[in-house]
């Protein structure tokens, strides 16, 4: 048995999107079916309709979502039909040879579900990050199932699911930012905004947004950023050095996946500082740095993978500090719309006019 359902489709590169019936299969060994009740728009999603990814087209798009578990197969024991879950692009395995060394959350083998969602016509589709969640229904591994208090609304948990956590985690996890430390976020985004929540949840007392657009840099303050540069009109290294007592940031953190900006990051930092990559650059972006300069200036060049997020130990912590009023992931929700709507919304979001649109597809 299959499911008709709708869903929304980037047949061919960096041709518009459409809304189309997907069949989706009953769930099998290690798979589970989850009734999507809303999903974000992220720039990922994006990537994919420009063939920045891959070129496995047609994709599935959607990945950033929470819903209910409908169904789940016969060996399935870590979620249940009902459970409230945000789903997650890193299942971990548990056997790889990080997850033996304790380090799960850079886990090489995840997993995803191993029966294909189609087209009406048999046409397999490639679901984004293993997700594809801008459909009513999608079948994942239930290891991409992670519960959550379902008192969280499903439009902000489901933003956990890759750019909220991606930035959270950056600047907790992957910069290991501490209280007294001096950070400044180059890119304020989505991605962005949440490394300046994150910074400012892990107590650095100078948070510095770093953007183009002024609206951006609106959006850093009111996410807690302690001092904004207009990347636009100043010396971005310079202005970020003279707000930290001529020395440079603790922690940067290059939200764009841009070289430019990840070079200005590189230099913006202190001695022996951390500077991690957290936005997605294209694959014939370059990065040249003389040898000298980064042997000289010690510290860390960390790209960060998903946060460096494990998802069953930081989602249910993260939606925790949401509904104690610690961590405001309702003012990322720009708008939310239904799935019609998707191709405006990522044209939006490429001009910068919102954080995120979010779909929602019921209750």
């Amino acid at each position: 048995m299959s499911y008709e359902v709708r869903g929304v489709v980037a047949r061919s590169k960096k041709a518009p999107v459409t809304v189309e019936s997907i069949l989706v299969p009953e769930p099998g060994a290690g798979e589970a079916l989850v009734k999507v009740q809303a999903c974000g728009v992220c720039h990922t999603d994006l990537h994919y309709r420009e063939g920045g990814i891959n070129d496995d087209f047609p994709f599935l798009l959607g990945h950033e979502a929470a819903g209910v578990v409908e169904a789940v197969g016969p060996d399935v024991t870590s979620v249940a039909p009902g459970d409230f879950v945000v789903l997650n692009w890193r299942a971990v395995c548990g056997e790889c040879r990080s997850c033996r060394r304790g380090r799960p959350w850079y886990c090489f083998a995840t997993h995803n579900a191993s029966q294909k969602m189609t087209l009406e016509d048999g046409t397999v589709l490639s679901p984004a990050l293993g997700i594809g969640a801008f459909a009513e229904k999608t079948l994942v591994a239930a290891g991409q199932c992670t519960p959550v208090d379902r008192r969280a609304r499903p439009e902000v948990a489901g933003l956990l699911g890759c750019g909220v956590m991606a930035g959270l985690g950056a600047a907790m996890l992957t910069g290991e930012v501490s209280r007294g430390d001096s950070v400044a976020i180059f890119g304020c985004g989505g991605v962005g905004c949440a490394a300046i929540a994150g910074a400012v949840l892990a107590g650095a007392t100078t948070v510095i947004g770093v953007d183009i657009d002024p609206r951006k840099l609106e959006l850093a303050k009111s996410f807690g950023a302690t001092a904004v540069v207009d990347a636009g009109t100043e010396d971005v290294v310079e202005s970020v050095r003279a707000l930290t007592g001529g020395f440079g940031a603790d922690v940067c953190i290059e939200a764009v996946g841009n070289r430019k900006v990840f070079e200005q990051a590189f230099y913006a930092r202190d001695l022996a500082g951390t500077v991690v990559q957290v936005g997605v650059p294209t694959p014939e972006m370059r990065l040249e740095l003389p040898m000298i300069e980064l042997f000289g200036r010690g510290g860390r060049i960390a790209p960060s993978w998903y946060g460096d997020c494990l998802p069953s130990r930081d989602f249910p912590m993260l939606v925790d500090l949401y509904l104690e009023g610690r961590l405001d992931l309702d003012r990322f929700v720009s708008e939310t719309i239904g799935l019609d709507e998707v191709e405006e919304a990522l044209h939006r979001m490429e001009r910068g006019e919102v954080l995120r649109s979010v779909v929602v597809l019921g209750s």
